[in-house]
């Protein structure tokens, strides 16, 4: 059951379960679009892979399997993955 994290860890935007602005990687590290696009180059800077859209949980849903509450932000920032 993926978590619906509500905020990008590079940026703090707010993205709510519905929000269409929300990508995920594999390890549902959560990014706005905006992120992914400009600072982040479409590659995650937690595991180096790349992002999805985040799927909508139909709201009928959201009572039986919340979203998650607990927010996640980069301390040290947000860059872009190096190549190797």
């Amino acid at each position: 059951m993926l978590e619906l994290r509500p905020n990008c860890e590079c940026c703090d935007k707010n993205l709510p379960p519905e929000s269409k602005d929300a990508m995920i990687c594999t390890f549902e590290c959560t990014f706005c679009v905006d992120c992914v696009d400009t600072v982040l180059g479409g590659a995650c800077p937690n595991c180096g892979g790349d992002f999805a859209p985040r799927p909508i949980r139909p709201a009928a849903l959201l009572v039986k399997y919340p979203a998650s509450a607990k927010r996640v932000l980069k301390a040290e920032g947000c860059a872009p993955v190096r190549a190797a």
